[in-house]
């Protein structure tokens, strides 16, 4: 992950043209930086060093393909916080399955009225709703 980390900071410090260099944050007794190490800070520096001489279409086709990677990076996560979120509303939808739906579909719809409906008059097909809307 830490790998994962650096590379997207590194594509991305290597997109931006205005940064002379990075800021470093150092603690009040430390010399050293609180969030890179000499190396990283030396990397990175060469980094910015060899985008600043590229021409600029070899800018604007490297700007173009990091942004890409970070929309991959960023589609991977959301699928992975998906199927987290997908069993915490099948347990919402047994213990309250009107709010159940509503978060599913994230506005008050039909199913929503219908889910509303079933659990007043009778929990269990409210419940047994609820589930269908969620899982599928």
């Amino acid at each position: 992950m830490r790998k994962k980390w650096l590379f997207l900071c590194l594509a991305f410090i290597q997109l931006t043209v205005s940064f002379a260099a990075l800021p470093v944050v150092k603690s009040k007794n430390d010399t050293s930086s609180a969030y890179l190490s000499k190396d990283d800070e030396k990397m990175v520096k060469n980094a910015v060093k060899a985008f600043r001489s590229l021409s600029k279409e070899e800018k604007k086709s490297r700007m173009t393909e990091a942004k890409m990677m970070l929309k991959e990076y960023k589609a991977a996560k959301v699928n992975e916080d998906a199927d987290t979120n997908t069993v915490l509303l099948a347990i919402l939808a047994i213990l309250l399955p009107p709010l159940a739906v509503y978060l599913h579909e994230k506005t008050i719809n039909t199913k929503f009225w219908i889910s509303l409906i079933l659990s007043l008059l009778f929990w269990l097909p409210g419940v047994i709703y609820a589930l269908i809307v969620v899982l599928s």
